[in-house]
């Protein structure tokens, strides 16, 4: 399998990257963007990344869920490798593996209806990322441009990624997706629809792969402000994922790497099969990202005399909550799959319900560590005045509480980041949107729910009273 070092040095391939109005030749150099780099690398030091699959070894995110003990096993495998990134999830495989799980299933049954032969290009995609080894981004999210039109009827056609030629060696597609996780630093860039599709839309109907190097494909990565905007930040000078504007300027994918080319009946259940899949992920690495809130309200209320507190126990019993729901729906989902072409797929009730919950409460959780912390977090002195000598021992002896200033100080500025900082902002955003809205989650819940049990109850009650 690879090592972190031969993931790090394929990195300085000539993948066109902008950074704040400048291009960087060698992200794994940057001295920002090495931070999200350095994470993704970490997932090449996770011994229990690699299991066996027909006799081979392979990485645990590539293995193609067949039940319910392949998809516990891929929980218990983000919520882990999260708990090792301090908190962060690492995308790596996670996102890409659940794309081409998506892309096995749909694939299959458009072959069966049109005689394509994309279910065995998928295959052997999977292939080639699994024997090397290989991270993925998903790009999904389309620009959009004006909301109110399709894809079709906008004045502009980018603003949805799109064929612009077919050729007989293979086709040439142009537009944007937006939000990219550490498409930056992964190999290949793995594109789907991000909606249903009409006749109309054929075009738009797209699905396919391509090296991060690949020419005409440029990435405008986010501004990390956690790191430069907050000198006192401890987690995000280690661990952090950026996202990027992802242009396709004509970039030309050959026939191999073509996964959909226009058929629009699909489209739409390509983006919803891939969401239950990738919310599945969210729900897990997001129980494990729940202990950095958990772990820092704990350990700040002892730091101020306040443990014992009836409000703070209660702030606790929220952020535990928020955690083991997200763990129960993911365990619930994983228990009880549906299999569609040989793939177990996520029980999207469970799936959903725990990802709406998570989108809902999250602020919950921000506000229950401010409030144990208090509003020291946003006051305090800043990392200057710690580093100078004239100020740093008053800072440690007026801002010492049931433990040593020190301490307290160190605490105090882990807290702020979580919960007063750019960081928390960042979150506060994604935890709304990332994985699919609110509104998203509300329709897959209303579209999957059988309601026939509870109405048949209701009908009985009423057929009874009749007489």
């Amino acid at each position: 399998m690879r090592s972190k070092e031969q993931y790090l040095s394929s990195l300085s391939d000539g993948r066109e990257v902008y950074y704040r109005g400048k291009r960087v030749h060698n992200v794994a150099d940057h001295q920002v963007l090495r931070i999200s780099a350095l994470h993704s690398a970490k997932l090449y030091d996770m011994k229990d990344r690699i299991v066996k699959d027909g006799g081979e070894e392979i990485s645990a995110y590539l293995k193609v869920p067949r039940g319910s003990g392949d998809l516990l096993q891929r929980h218990k495998v983000i919520y882990d490798h999260t708990t090792a990134c301090n908190g962060i999830f690492n995308i790596s495989q996670a996102i890409g593996s659940d794309a081409i799980f998506a892309l096995m299933v749909v694939s299959a049954k458009v072959d069966r209806e049109t005689g394509s032969s994309y279910h065995e290009r998928v295959r052997r995609f999977w292939e080639y990322v699994a024997k090397n080894d290989l991270t993925m981004a998903t790009a999904q999210t389309d620009v959009k441009g004006d909301r109110t039109k399709r894809p079709s009827q906008q004045s502009d056609l980018d603003m949805y990624v799109r064929i612009v030629e077919r050729r007989q060696d293979g086709i040439v597609v142009r537009g944007a997706k937006a939000h990219t996780t550490q498409a930056a630093v992964a190999d290949e860039i793995l594109v789907i629809p991000t909606r249903a599709m009409t006749q109309e839309d054929k075009d738009f109907a797209v699905a396919f792969s391509v090296p991060a190097s690949t020419k005409g494909l440029k990435m405008i990565v986010r501004p990390i402000d956690e790191v430069e905007g907050n000198s006192s930040s401890l987690l995000s000078k280690v661990d952090h994922e950026h996202e990027t504007l992802t242009i396709f300027d004509d970039v030309f994918v050959p026939w191999d790497r073509v996964f959909m080319a226009g058929e629009y009946k699909y489209a739409g259940a390509l983006a919803n099969l891939f969401a239950t899949f990738h919310r599945f992920t969210a729900v897990s690495y997001r129980a494990s990202m729940a202990n950095l809130f958990l772990g820092a309200a704990s350990l700040v209320a002892k730091a101020n005399g306040i443990q014992d507190a009836r409000h703070v126990k209660e702030d606790l019993l929220t952020i535990l909550s928020y955690k083991e729901f997200l763990r129960m729906s993911a365990i619930s989902a994983a228990n009880e799959p549906l299999i569609d072409e040989g793939v177990a797929i996520p029980n999207p009730l469970y799936t959903n319900l725990g990802k709406l919950y998570t989108n809902t409460h999250f602020h919950e959780v921000v506000k229950s560590l401010i409030d144990v912390a208090g509003g020291i977090i946003s006051t305090m002195p800043s990392e200057e005045d710690l580093r100078n000598p004239e100020e740093r021992d008053m800072i440690f002896k007026y801002l010492r509480g049931a433990e040593p200033g020190q301490r307290r100080v160190q605490l105090l500025k882990l807290v702020k980041e979580l919960a007063s900082s750019s960081l928390t902002g960042y979150w506060l955003t994604m935890m709304l949107h990332a994985e699919g809205s609110v509104e998203a989650s509300k329709i897959a819940l209303l579209r999957e729910y059988d309601l026939r049990e509870a109405e048949e109850m209701v009908e009985k009650i009423l057929d009874q009273s009749k007489g």
